[in-house]
């Protein structure tokens, strides 16, 4: 392909739970101001419709096929002459779904449902299955979001298919509402979390060879915290968003970043999509980077528990959700 520079962008988002409205309005904002400097192809964070803490309110969150927040998306890229995405949760065929939605300024819609919810995710949507790979008016645009970037099977769908990723993040932390022992014991745990955060697209665009687009949610939040598959007991689990809104060149530079301590805004920079140019090879192990056994239990844990809502009330909440949204 014939090598070409665009400025991209990325928004970040602090979300309010289960508010649509109020979150599209913050999104507008955001990006606007993206495009006022420049930007030509910007992310918006997963999830953007709703943070995502296990928390009912996050059901209201849960669109139909045709809604306000794909219109907006459609109408900022016509707007701006630019290419944006992001994702939400979107009931199909009676299923709820963490879509990402990729639009062109010329209308053109592309999808991708994330393949694997994380942990208490699994409350909320059902997996989904597809390449996450769109042949755009840019070339090739690959789509992933959140621990999608830390899995090698992604890394292996987009590979030398994609000039670009375009990808968005709701990276939580340990609990701080678990008193100084569990704070001491887990420090360790935590400061590798944040580590793998931050690192994420880096190590994405090293081994794929082309600029990633990172966008994330920022601020405090509570939720709460599964403790037995099957049943609805759990305890309260305050934490906050890590990693970066970053953007990151095809060998892995940042070019630029707004930590999430930093809040809620906007960062750009001048990105070159052309062949893809490894630097890194892809594993054949599931994960990038290697996950402490601690928190490969934590995954297993609370996937285990989220399935279990998902299926006994979670699925039902959200397309009952859908069908008043509709």
């Amino acid at each position: 392909m014939q090598s070409q520079t665009i400025r991209a962008g990325a928004i970040q988002l602090n979300a309010a739970v289960g508010d649509v409205a109020h979150n599209l309005e913050s999104i507008e904002r955001l990006v606007d101001a993206a495009a006022a400097q420049g930007a030509k192809i910007i992310a918006i964070p997963e999830f953007c419709t709703s943070k995502l803490p296990f928390d009912v309110r996050a059901h209201d969150a849960v669109l139909p096929l045709d809604n306000p927040a794909l219109a907006l998306f459609v109408r900022l890229a016509k707007r701006h002459q630019c290419w944006l995405g992001g994702s939400m949760l979107i009931a199909d065929n009676d299923e709820v779904y963490n879509r990402y939605f990729f639009v062109e300024p010329n209308g053109d819609i592309h999808q991708h449902d994330k393949d694997l919810p994380t942990m208490w995710e699994n409350c909320f949507y059902a997996p989904g299955n597809d390449d996450g790979v769109f042949d755009t008016q840019l070339g090739g645009v690959g789509a992933a979001v959140c621990w999608e970037l830390i899995r090698n099977q992604t890394l292996q769908r987009m590979h030398q298919h994609v000039q670009v990723a375009i990808t968005g993040t709701h990276w939580w932390t340990l609990p701080t509402n678990w008193g100084a022992i569990t704070h001491r014991s887990l420090a360790a745990l935590g400061q590798y979390n944040r580590y793998m955060s931050e690192n994420a697209p880096a190590e994405f665009a090293r081994r794929l060879g082309v600029p990633v687009i990172q966008a994330s949610h920022c601020g405090t939040f509570r939720t709460d915290f599964m403790l037995v598959p099957g049943t609805n007991v759990s305890v309260p689990y305050d934490t906050e968003y890590v990693g970066a809104t970053q953007i990151v060149d095809a060998q892995g530079r940042v070019l630029a970043q707004r930590r999430t301590q930093e809040g809620p805004g906007v960062v750009v920079a001048d990105i070159t999509l052309d062949t893809p140019t490894p630097v890194q090879p892809i594993s054949d192990t599931f994960w990038v980077p290697e996950l402490p056994l601690l928190l490969r239990g934590y995954w297993h844990h609370q996937n285990a528990c989220g399935k279990s809502y998902y299926r006994r009330l979670g699925r039902e909440r959200g397309l009952a959700a859908a069908r008043r949204n509709a």
